[in-house]
């Protein structure tokens, strides 16, 4: 692709993104705007913004290019990213939008009435952002450095300054018209390639699957997949969906419970839909760019295969049309973690005002930055996949037995989130000081199998050790997560 071609792609989807968080400034003006949007957002325009942020570097390039290297393994990831909706319709999504809180860390102190739980959550909020923001700017210091041939750094600068530049200026009101823009963009940056490139392959009689028998064989895994690194990489997924801080905080913005159920009802639709396109790029990939793996370049088969299929202008307008869908997911993804960053850094240190959010949005994208600089791309999905088994480890158990089991105690609580932060963190890093030696020792590459339930168990053990510590108020608190909201009837919920 001309880098002319990859500048122009690159231009028009940040100066659009600017551009309509410039239009969210126009009607933010409360601090409510800032932080949940006023509770005014309806289940459409909510469910495209969480599919626009949720949808991130390891959905739109790292699931097809996981299947590039592992065939059908690697379907585990898109399963278990839609599935996790599932989790969250069924266990958090309502009850959350009943506390009234603004951010987790809010949630935890109404539910056990402990500022050192607080601050706990807000700890670990805060690392989980950072975590996942940083393979956010390894994808597009990939995606530069592919369309354009500039170094790799200007890529997570680039998405840096065009998300502080939108979040400051509009907060979670501003980044909801953009994600939801970043969303349908993404689907037809995936969908309208995909198409062109099927229609071409079955034209010309080339192989689109491979026919037949050789069809299995292009979905098989190359390497024996592990019962027990499959069943941990799925308890990851589904519970680690549960405690992202960027998804929870729009359950925040419905104008009520009803209307977060048929949030996250879309929300299962349009990743459904989404998850599609990434598996069918990386089918086309095992077949057409196979020697992408051996490069190490698996997770570039989204931005490299129109270009393969087609010569000339329409490789090259199909190729932009990709590198400007992964481009937004970086930014869409970005933006909604550096505004629930925001969220819980301001509340902590900058008074909860909107020129402390503004402080604390240039914060929370600034340290992932310097990281991101600092550090090696690892594989796109399987890098994210290990802040889902942080999640899952320390965030998630929090609310769940927070919203369902009133012997929760502010002990057990702090207990099974550092156990499980402990565990899950230590086994991270120690897969990475490890690098390829790290492969022999599934379960500490893997460890959400064992580190999840072991936080789970430490949470209600202590809890039940230190049962005198539970908050009087707990009953009340569990009454209003589980009493049904009355409608909205003032007309607030009108405007996306």
């Amino acid at each position: 692709m001309s880098p002319a071609v990859g500048y122009s792609a690159l231009a028009l989807v940040a100066l659009s993104t600017v551009l309509i968080g410039i239009y969210g400034l126009r009607i933010s003006r409360t601090t409510g705007d800032f932080y949940v949007a006023s509770r005014t957002v309806r289940p459409w325009w909510n469910a495209s913004a969480i599919g626009g942020e949720y949808l991130s570097a390891a959905s739109f390039l790292g699931v097809a290019g996981l299947i590039l290297i592992s065939g059908v393994d690697a379907l585990w990831f898109p399963i278990g990213y839609t599935a996790g909706y599932l989790m969250l319709l069924l266990f958090v999504a309502a009850p959350l939008r009943r506390s009234g809180a603004y951010t987790i860390p809010d949630f935890a102190q109404a539910r056990l009435d402990s500022l050192p739980v607080r601050r706990v959550t807000s700890m670990l909020v805060v690392v989980v952002g950072w975590l996942y923001i940083v393979p956010q700017l390894h994808g597009a210091a990939l995606t530069v450095r592919i369309t354009t041939g500039l170094p790799n750094w200007v890529g997570p600068l680039a998405v840096v300054v065009v998300v502080t530049l939108s979040v400051v200026t509009g907060g979670m009101r501003s980044i909801t018209f953009v994600q939801a823009f970043q969303y349908w963009l993404k689907l037809t940056a995936l969908a309208i390639p995909v198409v062109f490139i099927l229609v071409r392959l079955g034209s010309d009689g080339g192989p689109v699957t491979g026919g037949g028998s050789a069809f299995t064989a292009d979905l098989n895994t190359t390497a024996d997949a592990s019962l027990y690194g499959t069943i941990s990489l799925v308890i990851a997924l589904l519970f680690g969906t549960l405690g992202l801080p960027h998804i929870l905080v729009r359950f925040y913005t419905n104008p009520d419970g009803a209307s977060a159920r048929r949030t996250t009802l879309i929300v299962l639709g349009l990743l459904s839909v989404f998850y599609l396109f990434p598996t069918v790029y990386g089918i086309l990939g095992r077949i057409h760019t196979p020697e992408l793996a051996a490069e190490g370049a698996a997770d570039a088969t989204v931005l490299l295969l129109p270009g393969r299929i087609f010569d000339g202008t329409a490789g090259d307008l199909l190729s932009a049309l990709v590198t400007a869908g992964a481009f937004a997911a970086f930014l869409s993804t970005t933006s909604g973690l550096v505004v629930s960053l925001a969220g819980v850094v301001s509340q902590e240190f900058f008074q909860g005002s909107v020129r402390g959010f503004r402080r604390a949005a240039l914060l929370s994208a600034l340290v992932p930055l310097v990281v991101a600089l600092l550090t090696d791309s690892l594989a796109l999905a399987g890098s994210v996949g290990s802040v889902f088994a942080f999640t899952a480890s320390t965030i998630c158990p929090l609310l769940l037995l927070g919203i369902w089991w009133r012997g929760l105690t502010d002990a057990g609580a702090i207990a099974g989130m550092l156990v499980g932060a402990v565990l899950c963190g230590g086994a991270i890093a120690a897969t990475a000081l490890l690098g390829d030696g790290g492969n022999h020792w599934v379960w500490l590459g893997q460890p959400a199998l064992w580190s999840v339930p072991t936080a789970f168990v430490t949470m209600v053990l202590v809890s039940r050790a230190t049962s005198r510590r539970r908050p009087a108020s707990a009953l009340r608190v569990l009454a209003r997560l589980h009493t049904p909201e009355p409608r909205r009837s003032d007309g607030a919920d009108r405007h996306p």
